[in-house]
């Protein structure tokens, strides 16, 4: 596994460890010793995933104190625009947005800590998005940025959106709960 660094701090691109003989391949994408020899202390307590058409937006989710967590995103069928915001006020890059194709043939992992929103567009019908998470869920704590208000440019003008996600407020209106 190769961990590259983002510039965001704890945001990792991980290049996991991919092998292909006759009979297949093999994919390892997660090692705890790996990622504690890399600085990061990820426990998983909740693993889901979605199915996406192309052109579907999801985001920019993320969850509030106290049930905030960390995500390790892989794309397992398909393809997606991955687009992780920075929302802990004092972070030097706060406000800022991170941006990574995800696609089953790269076989590359996105460790996004707490305090970041995250998101993604479709670029494929029938696109599998396989999520670790640091946390469990909880309804209460569950919140979300409007995807088009972060200044980052989708290249999308007619998303397929869920109606819960256009009922996030903009970036503009929003306070952080997550101080650096």
């Amino acid at each position: 596994m190769d961990f590259i660094q983002t510039g965001f701090d704890e945001l990792t691109v991980i290049k996991n460890t991919f092998m292909r003989d006759s009979r297949g391949a093999f994919v390892k994408r997660f090692n705890d010793d790996d990622f504690i020899q890399n600085g990061i202390a990820f426990s998983m307590k909740e693993q889901y995933y979605s199915v996406s058409q192309k052109n579907v937006v999801r985001g920019m989710h993320f969850q509030r104190p106290p049930f905030e967590h960390s995500k390790l995103v892989y794309v397992i069928n398909g393809s997606i625009l991955d687009v992780v915001l920075d929302i802990r006020k004092g972070s030097k890059t706060y406000g800022k947005f991170f941006s990574i194709e995800l696609n089953e043939n790269e076989n590359t992992s996105l460790y996004i800590p707490v305090g970041f929103a995250h998101g993604f567009k479709a670029l494929e019908d029938n696109t599998l998005m396989l999520y670790n998470v640091s946390g469990v869920y909880n309804r209460e704590c569950d919140q979300g940025i409007k995807w088009d208000s972060i200044g980052f440019n989708w290249n999308i003008s007619n998303p397929v959106l869920s109606d819960r996600d256009r009922t996030f407020i903009p970036l503009s209106d929003f306070e952080t709960p997550f101080h650096i």
